[in-house]
């Protein structure tokens, strides 16, 4: 009886193991980094991008020209992805 209360007044307390702050740590540090991480989204949002207007069908050609112009790179990378061939 003696020997298992010599080792209960021999283990350290929780908070002197190293181990635990190790697996206690982490969570806490995502979840003040999650934290951090609201407070710039909610105090720096990002600025709205004007779009680009939609051209009717009587529209003017050159405003269709330029329409396509401006999506250009975008089908070029998005045929490229999908077939691999330029």
């Amino acid at each position: 009886m003696s020997d298992s209360n010599s080792q209960t007044a021999a283990s350290p307390v929780w908070w002197r193991v190293p181990m635990v702050w190790l697996v206690v740590g982490g969570p806490a540090v995502v979840v003040l980094a999650s934290f951090v991480t609201l407070y710039l989204a909610i105090s720096h949002p990002d600025p709205v991008l004007p779009t680009m207007p939609v051209i009717s069908a009587e529209g003017d050609e050159a405003a269709k020209n330029a329409q396509a112009t401006a999506q250009a790179p975008a089908m070029v990378a998005r045929n490229h992805a999908a077939t691999g061939v330029r």
